[in-house]
This record gives structure tokens, sequence and C-alpha cells, in this order.
């Protein structure tokens, strides 16, 4: 396997989703395909043992396993000697943050270890655990009422785990709720020589290194960081050399056999010290290629040295969708506020944020206090607890990033401190009557110098917490909330690039790019992406034009009145059906229940509403059913359907293209039009993936937008990996000016672009509908450099100088043009 190894740096990647349906031994089924496509490596979701039944193994139980639901360690080798010998590594998604706290606990030996021995276990400082806040114990919110009340339904029994329960753990007593095992203290029961059903139960929860709870009182008794606020992910101190060493060494074993070429790190945002975190990784591994789940809010760049290759490429794919916006903002913007929806974006992600902190993130905000005020007492200052659990929360709604990096022991970099001074000037001016209490707290958070324990936690758990604010309020609320136009409400975008349409960011962001990190990822579709790339595509071209838009949406917005569905929703509604369409009442009711919860206005995942939830799955079975109501919506995609190719295959062709790895989604070399997960986890026909190519490789024409979805991707991947002096990291990005505002163009190549040798011109159409409005391209001209050029898509081939974009686009809405080298 040595001979065959594949260079660890990738020129583009492919995303698989791996579950026990589709383990390690169905991705070695798809090596010939995925080589043929032209990627360089396989990306494959986490592969460590996660909690059964898992569909994307976030949920780690066992870091010293190979998953066993997907094949096991043997099967992982095989899939990557597979694809070794056809010139393909293998990057793996690594969870670092947290592990998984899951029914039946033994799952997890080393929560269960925590739970059966406290503070004392081997692995108890693994885990991130206030332990003085429950008096020494880990608190379980987890019963579905108090312990008085299960106690009296009877639902909590003791009892003895049998051997075929758990590997060498039989024979303990534990405690048995429903699905949930507890292990017992030792000596917790008295041994009376009876069962341990015969014990006093009331006495022996009082015994025990763990308290549980209502999950409803989490408030009070949760005292462990999660993951945002998912309690069943227990956050794992990696800052701890030994917990790094342990939590790795399967992961690092793996990358020195040769087995894995490369690592994408998840939520790196949430360990005490990221940077420190990856140089660990770096020297650990030899320097192996990584890239890291980064969401960049605004101008924010990835920090200054770190070690890594870039970030997952949400930076790029905000860039190219800024980029194909259509300049029809105020119409949008006029009928959302006409239906009721907030005309103040930055209002709304307030307000969220800020029932976000008080409300599902309190946890977290009450563990702050303590530490604040500790911290203050430590620096001689006595503050009034509520006060400064005010401004805190004040702080941490106006940080507009997922954190600073202020890290102890370190200067503080210029650009976190002026973060934390902005949110510190906006929280002031919002709340005057804290200033001394906000001013005192941004002083703690920037002493890295401080030999306080509790001042150093503070500065850390403080960030750790910016990141859960960012992604509950903004991505999971306010984007749930604000429907202007829906294709901008993604991960790591911003919608209020309606009222900005411009390509001039995504010129900037290629150049930093190419400058700093041209080894980093790029995507347009991941598996935490709100609607894939096509869905988003579709809304964009669909929004160029207002007057077919109006007309889908009134029948729709009709609809809803008579349904007692609110206008916004409906809204909501009818755009995701426009991005989908068509779609099941399925895959469509089940998305319209998720987005309803996730918006927290009408009902909630707590405390759900029924009656109103039964309203709008009741209206998008009408939408689905009734020609008089979706029959609009398929006019819309006839109208615009040109448009939607050009969006769709630019789109495509820009993320290919652009600086950077590009990433390749399961499924979405071809239109795929999904929603956010669990609708992004369908199986991909990838049989009938392979066919299409086959075919398209044999000479055929594309048949439809599909193909030449295909055709597009397989033909810049092949040309990444054939020709890395065009698209490589050494390649320079140069837009090409004067081409007109429906026109991207840029040269990609050598250092010396003008010359007479490699270089490559991407061409992708702009604003179609308009550009359809005004008589398509007609006089618009590019100027290609000097040399004879060929489309690497289509083979037509042209000479350098003044050509007309209408030749150039003839067969297809964008073009790869390759100059052609003169003989030696």
């Amino acid at each position: 396997m040595g001979e065959a190894r594949h260079p660890s740096t990738p020129t583009a990647t492919y995303r698989l989703q791996l579950h026990a349906g589709f383990g390690f031994d169905d991705a070695r089924e798809l090596v010939p395909y995925l080589a043929q496509l032209g990627v360089s490596h396989l990306y494959l979701s986490p592969i460590l043992q996660a909690a059964t039944g898992s569909l994307h193994g976030y949920d780690v139980v066992d870091h010293a396993r190979v998953s066993a639901a997907l094949g096991g360690r043997e099967a992982l080798t095989h899939l990557s000697e597979v694809a070794h010998a056809h010139d393909l590594g293998i990057v793996v998604d690594v969870v670092p943050n947290h592990m998984a706290l899951v029914a039946p606990e033994h799952a997890n030996r080393a929560l269960w270890d925590v739970f059966r021995l406290g503070r004392v276990a081997p692995t108890a400082h693994w885990f991130d655990v206030d332990w003085e806040h429950t008096g020494g114990r880990f608190g379980l919110p987890l019963l579905g009422d108090t312990v008085d009340a299960e106690l009296e339904a009877d639902t909590l029994r003791l009892d003895v785990l049998r051997p075929q329960e758990a590997a060498g753990l039989g024979g303990q007593p534990v405690l048995r709720y429903f699905d949930h095992v507890f292990a017992l203290a030792p000596g917790s029961v008295p041994d009376t020589g009876d069962s341990p059903a015969s014990a006093d139960l009331r006495l022996v929860l009082e015994r025990q290194h763990y308290r549980l709870s209502s999950w409803r009182e989490k408030t009070q008794t949760l005292a462990y960081r999660r993951f945002f606020d998912v309690d069943s992910l227990v956050a794992v101190r990696v800052e701890l050399p030994d917990v790094f060493d342990d939590t790795h060494r399967l992961l690092i074993d793996l990358h020195s056999a040769g087995v894995v070429d490369g690592f994408r790190i998840d939520h790196p945002d949430g360990l005490a010290d990221p940077q420190r975190y990856l140089e660990r990784l770096r020297d650990a591994t030899g320097g192996a290629w990584v890239v890291v789940e980064k969401i960049l809010e605004g101008d924010e760049l990835l920090p200054q040295g770190w070690a890594c290759a870039g970030s997952t490429g949400y930076d790029a794919l905000r860039a190219v969708q800024q980029a194909l916006v259509p300049p029809t903002g105020d119409e949008l913007h006029k009928i959302w506020v006409e239906i009721g929806g907030s005309a103040d974006l930055h209002l709304v992600q307030q307000r969220a944020k800020r029932e976000v902190v008080q409300t599902l993130l309190q946890p977290e905000l009450h563990r702050l206090v303590r530490v604040a005020v500790q911290a203050a007492a430590d620096d001689g200052e006595v503050v009034d607890a509520d006060r400064i659990g005010d401004a805190l929360g004040q702080l941490l709604v106006q940080v507009d990033v997922y954190r600073a990096y202020v890290r102890p022991g370190h200067r503080v970099d210029e650009a976190s401190a002026a973060r934390l001074a902005a949110a510190h000037e906006r929280a002031r001016t919002d709340r005057p009557d804290l200033a001394a209490e906000l001013a005192l707290l941004v002083r703690l958070l920037l002493d890295t110098e401080t030999a306080s324990p509790a001042g150093r936690d503070l500065i850390v758990r403080f960030q750790q917490t910016c990141g859960p604010v960012m992604a509950k309020g903004v991505e999971d609320t306010t984007f749930y909330r604000w429907h202007e136009l829906v294709a901008l409400n993604e991960v790591g975008g911003d919608p209020a690039d309606l009222h900005d349409p411009s390509v001039q960011p995504l010129h900037a962001w290629a150049r930093r790019q190419a400058a700093g990190h041209p080894y980093g990822m790029t995507t347009l579709s991941t598996h935490d992406t709100k609607r894939s790339e096509d869905v988003r595509a579709r809304l964009l071209a669909a929004a160029g034009d207002p007057a077919a838009w109006c007309a889908a949406w009134e029948p729709v917005r009709a609809a809803a009145g008579h349904a007692g569905v609110d206008a916004p929703t409906a809204y909501l509604l009818l755009q995701t059906v426009v991005g989908t369409w068509p779609i099941d009442h399925e895959r469509l009711e089940r998305y319209v229940i998720k987005a309803t919860r996730e918006a927290k206005r009408r009902t909630t995942w707590t405390d759900p509403d029924v009656e109103y939830e039964a309203a709008v799955t009741r209206l998008a079975r009408q939408v689905v059913d009734d020609p008089g109501l979706h029959g609009p919506v398929v006019a819309l995609l006839c109208a615009t359907e040109d448009a939607v190719r050009a969006t769709t295959l630019g789109a495509k062709i820009l993320q290919l293209t652009v600086p950077g790895v590009p990433d390749t989604y399961q499924g979405c070399e071809i239109v795929n039009l999904s929603l956010v997960d669990p609708d992004n986890r369908r199986p991909v026909d990838h049989d009938e993936l392979q066919r299409r190519l086959t075919r398209l490789d044999a000479g055929a024409r594309p048949r439809d937008l599909h193909d030449e979805k295909l055709l597009v991707t397989s033909r810049a991947l092949r040309l990444r990996r054939q020709r890395p002096d065009l698209l490589g990291p050494h390649a320079t990005y140069e837009p090409l000016p004067g081409c007109g505002p429906h026109l991207i163009a840029f040269l990609r190549g050598p250092q010396d672009p003008a010359a007479d040798g490699a270089a490559l011109v991407t061409l992708a159409t702009r604003w179609p509908t308009g550009l359809a409005s005004t008589g398509g391209w007609r006089d618009v001209t590019v100027a290609l450099p000097s040399g004879r050029w060929a489309d690497v898509l289509t083979g037509a081939e042209v000479d350098g100088g003044v050509q007309p974009v209408a030749d150039l686009l003839e067969q297809l809405p964008v073009a790869l043009l390759v100059r052609q080298l003169a003989p030696a």
C-alpha cells in the first residue's frame, strides 16, 4: 500500500455520508466512479465508533475504535487500499469537541466510569464539568418529570447488568429508566443478600456521583459544557495533552499507517484553544492536510497562525452566491414588508440572539456568571451576580462573530481586541445602566496575563459560548424567521446580500484565498447547509423575475389566510416549493415542521403547538395537491428555466475554478434539490450517475441539466487534477475587465499569465433574466489574452483578442477555456 500512497494534499474532494446502511464497503464500490469523476480524495463523515443507529457520526462514544457499524478498521483499511490503488486519498471528519451521552449509558465507557466513580474516575477530567455547582455530582437532566414524580410512577428501578448487554460489565448493579442504564457507585446499594431492587431507591439515588432531574430543570442542574444546546453531546477537554492523546491516538495511527491522508476538524470554535489544538495535530501527523469548519462573518478572516490549510469553504459559498444575487432586492423587500416581515434584519438577529441567551443557553450563562464573579473577586472587585449576568448576556448578544481568539498567556491580537471593543460599545449603548459591569467584563476578558484561574477560565469560556449564541440565534432562529429571499439564509451567509449584489466580493475573496489559503476548501453544499446549491440557484434565478414570483405568491398567500397560517410562514413555504418542485408531501411537511419549530414563534421543539403545526402541514399538502396553487409555481419555473440553468452551472463552475480545493457533496455533481438535514442525507443513486458519466465520456451530448452539471463538474475536476499549473495552489487569479454586468470572467494560471503560456479563463453568466430582457448578449464582448483557446466543456476553439460572448456561450451559459500551447 505504501507504493500506491496518494499525495496528502487534495486537488478536489467528494463528501460521503456514512452510516450503518452505507459503510466502508459501500464507499469502496464507488472508488472507480469517483476516480473517473476527477476528484483526488474521498472525504468521509466521522469514522469513529458512534452511538447505535447514528446517521451522521458526530455522536462519538469511543475514540479507540473505528465504527463497527461502518465495517470496522479492517473495512476502512480495505477502502483505503482500493482508493490508493486508484490514486485517491482519504480525508476523514474529526469531532474533537464533544462525546455522546446516550442510552444505554454504558455505550460510552469514558462517561460510564465517571457516573460510577465520580471525580476520581480516570476519565473524569476529560469532560468540562462544573462539579462544584452540583455539590460534586454530575447533573443529568434526563428525566421526563421530577424525581419524586418518577419514583411515584415506578419508572426508576434497580437491576443488574447482564453480560450480553455490555462486555466486561456483567453483574454490575445499575439503575434503569426506560432505555437509560445508569452505573451505580460501588457500595451505594446495601449488600443485604437480596436483589438490588429491594433497596431504598431514594437513598440509593442520593449516594450516586450524578444527580438525576427533569429535563425542564436543566437550568439549575445541568453543569457540563455542551455542543450548542444539545444535552446529549458533552464537551471534551482536548486542551489537556493526555486527553488529546487518548482521543486522537487511533486517528493519528491511521494517518501514520497510510490509511488516512487528511482531516476535517469539526467546530474548532468550541475548543478552549483552537490554535494550540491545531499545532498538536500538525506535530502529531507531520503536517497532514487539515481544514477547519470555521464560519467567518462579514470581513472576518481565518486567524493567522492556525496550523491548517484553510476553512471548509463557507466563505467561498457566500462569495460565489453574492456574485449571482439578482438586482431585484427592492421588489423582494417590498413584498416582505407588506406581508408583515420586519424591515430590520439586524433587529431580528439581536432579538433572536437575546432569546437564545435567555432560554436555551441559560446553563452556560449561569456558569459564566459564577466564573465572572470569582474572577472579579480575584481582581479585587465585589460585584452583583445578577447585574454581571445581565452584562454578560448583553456582551454575548453583541459579539458578531463565532468567537474572538484571546488566549491566556498570549498577547491579544488586534482583530480580537477590536471585536470585543466593538461588542462592548454596542452593549454599552444598548444598556448604559450596565456601563460599569460591561467595562469590568471587557477588562477581565482581555487580561491574558492574569494569574487568577477564574480569570483565565472566564476568557476561554466566554469565547466558547459566543459560538452557540451565533449558531442558535442566527443560523437556527433568525434564518427561520427572515424570508426576504431564503437562498441567502445559509451557513456563513448574510441575507443582507440581497441588497448588495456584486461580483467584487468574489474577486476580493478569491485573491485573498490565492494569497493566504490556496489549499483551503471551497464548497456549495454540505451536510449542514440549509438548502442545497441547486435549490439556492433556483431561488436566485426565480427571484430575478419579480412579476412571475408575485404571481406564484398571491394564490398561496390567499390560501394561507383561509388556513390560518401567518403570511411570513406561507412565504417560506412558497419559496421552499419553488426551490424543490416537484416535492412530495412527506419531505415538505417534515421540513415545514422543522422550520416553524426552529423559528420559535408559534411552536417549538420543547413545547409544540399541535394545532398550528397541523394548519401549516395542511397548507403544505394543499400547495402540492392543488393545481391552482402549484400551477403558478410551475409557470414561474418555466419562465425562468434558462435562468435556472445559467445560475446552476454558473455557481458550480465558479466554485470549481476559484482558488482552493473544491468539495462536491454526495450527489451534487448533478442537480440535487435537497433541504436541510435529514433531507440532504437521502440515498444517492450512484449507479445512475455512473451511467450518465460513462455516456458523456463516450461523446454523447448532454440530455438535460443533470448531464450538463455533471459535464461541468467532471471536466473541471479532471482539469484540476491534470493541470495544477492552471488551477493549483500556485496559480494566480485575475478578473478580466470590461465584461459588463452579466458576465463573470477571470484568468487562472502561472505567475505570468500575460505570456503565451499556460492559462485558463472561466466564463459564467450573471443575472440571466435581466440579460434576456435586454435581448441577450448581442454586442457584448470579452477580451481574451492572446493565443488559441479551447473550451474544455464543448471542444469549441477560438482565437485570443476581443470575442463576442454570444459565440463563446453558444452551447452552454458557462465556458472553461484553456490556452493551447504551441508545439515545442
